[in-house]
């Protein structure tokens, strides 16, 4: 029951025991875990709602302490596999109904020769119900963090310990970690690279660009090159930019097949779906090292859902880095809002958790000046955040390495203290977790030492 828990934090198993408290029902559903903490999975001895509304019960009230072991009705692996594999939303996994996918088709079919001023006017039809969605949390979904940090803190309480050490999430004790991304949607946009390069180069923060392989313009190697050679990334974005990706499994093979060789040819280590349509449960046939496909919440999207997290995770043998900001066609043309309050509002929470921001920002929408301003004016707020609060903006395939690597060191107690050991340790720190005033607080000293401490306060506070 651990195991997830463990692994987030890269903490030694034996300071998180663990157990259920009764039989797990047949079914999964909704209930929470302490104030604003909406779960989603199988519930001991009870029948979770259907819909996450206000009567769902709240699983603290259910949780005991007994010998040093937290009594979980839940199994907290279970629940926040479900909430990543966006298991909630199965109508939305299964890319809704037949007749909603032959629509979505039909529409990406046409979608070229339709005038901009339409296409806006679809979507918001489309997507006029976001505001309210009850789940995922809008404008950032951070309930597995929430639950890792409740079941922490009942884990230092069941102990009596007074602090839990882990390997800190990012490297060079850095506070959060932020990736620019380009999906590159026409050719209008892959014109338009060079000078986007520019720009990001302005201000020192390279990006990965989300290559089309097929139809939607031309990829010379010359392109590819002049990429790669300034430093910046390569991936490859789905086959040809259609919406029927994942529509059905047997064409998905055969298409993951020529996506896979692209990804070769490309010398790429990074995918991302058109769209952001995704079935996580299909991803075993890409032959990337990382995914960036799935959103935190997906309520500005074509395919509801989210992963409700704001950290990379595993889906089998590939890393997922979630895209946990809203994306720049959703911003100017569905909230028709031109400023970086959003952006600046969604990272502020996942600074909170210490988390991954992932933007999306299109060459092809950021031609004029207007939209361009406002992306320099991102540019600029990130800058000043890598200064001022030592947040570290790699490349998604650093960021990718990185977790990768922390996922396999391990936390060595020595007579000296925590020791860090694997590949990569030079570059890792400990971290100690305790309670205060009932809230998570983290430092990078043992309480017996003096502190740097990573105040929390009541931004983690869990309940």
């Amino acid at each position: 029951m651990n195991q997830s828990l463990a692994q987030y934090f890269r903490c030694p198993e034996r300071y998180i025991p663990l157990a259920l408290k009764g039989i797990p029902s047949v079914g999964n559903g909704y209930f929470s875990f302490g104030k604003n903490v909406i779960c989603y999975g199988k519930y001991c001895d009870r029948v979770p709602s259907p819909i996450p509304d206000n009567g769902i019960f709240d699983a603290l009230k259910d949780t005991a302490i007994e010998r040093g072991t937290t009594y979980l009705p839940f199994d907290a692996n279970q629940v926040v596999d479900s909430l990543r594999r966006e298991l909630y939303a199965t109508d939305s996994r299964n890319n809704v109904s037949a007749m909603q996918s032959t629509i979505a088709g039909l529409y990406y079919f046409i979608r070229p020769i339709l005038p901009v001023e339409i296409r806006k006017y679809l979507q918001k039809v489309r997507l006029n119900d976001w505001q309210e969605l009850q789940f995922p949390h809008w404008p950032v979904d951070r309930t597995v963090e929430k639950i890792f940090q409740q079941i922490l803190l009942l884990s230092l309480k069941s102990q009596g310990l007074r602090e839990i050490p882990f390997i800190w999430f990012w490297p060079n004790r850095a506070t959060s970690c932020a990736v620019m991304t380009h999906d590159v949607e026409t050719k209008a946009g892959r014109g338009f690279c060079s000078t986007l390069m520019d720009v990001n180069d302005e201000f020192g923060i390279k990006a990965s660009f989300q290559v089309v392989p097929e139809r939607r313009y031309e990829v010379p190697s010359s392109y590819l090159d002049s990429i790669r050679n300034r430093g910046f990334e390569i991936n490859v974005q789905d086959l040809n930019h259609d919406g029927r990706l994942f529509r059905d499994r047997e064409e998905f093979l055969r298409r993951a097949a020529k996506i896979n060789s692209y990804g070769r040819e490309y010398e790429a280590v990074g995918f991302r779906s058109a769209i952001l349509y995704r079935r996580q449960e299909w991803y075993d046939a890409l032959q990337f090292s990382y995914d960036m496909s799935v959103p935190n919440v997906a309520h500005l999207d074509p395919q509801r859902g989210g992963c409700c997290t704001v950290m990379p995770y595993f889906v089998g043998d590939m890393l997922e880095l979630p895209v946990t900001t809203t994306q720049d066609y959703s911003l100017f043309h569905i909230l028709n809002d031109y400023s970086i309050e959003l952006w600046k509002q969604q990272t502020e929470l996942i600074m909170q958790e210490h988390g991954l921001m992932n933007f999306i920002v299109h060459p092809d929408y950021i031609i004029d000046d207007r939209e361009r301003k406002v992306y320099e004016s991102l540019l600029t707020y990130l800058a000043q955040l890598r200064s001022e609060k030592n947040t570290w903006i790699p490349l998604p395939r650093e960021a990718n390495y990185w977790w990768r690597q922390r996922a396999q060191m391990n936390l060595i107690e020595t007579a000296h203290g925590w020791q860090i050991e694997g590949d990569g340790s030079e570059r890792a720190c400990v971290a100690y977790a305790r309670e205060k005033e009932g809230r998570l607080e983290f430092s990078f000293e043992s309480k017996e030492k003096s502190e740097i401490s990573i105040k929390i306060g009541d931004r983690h506070s869990p309940a």
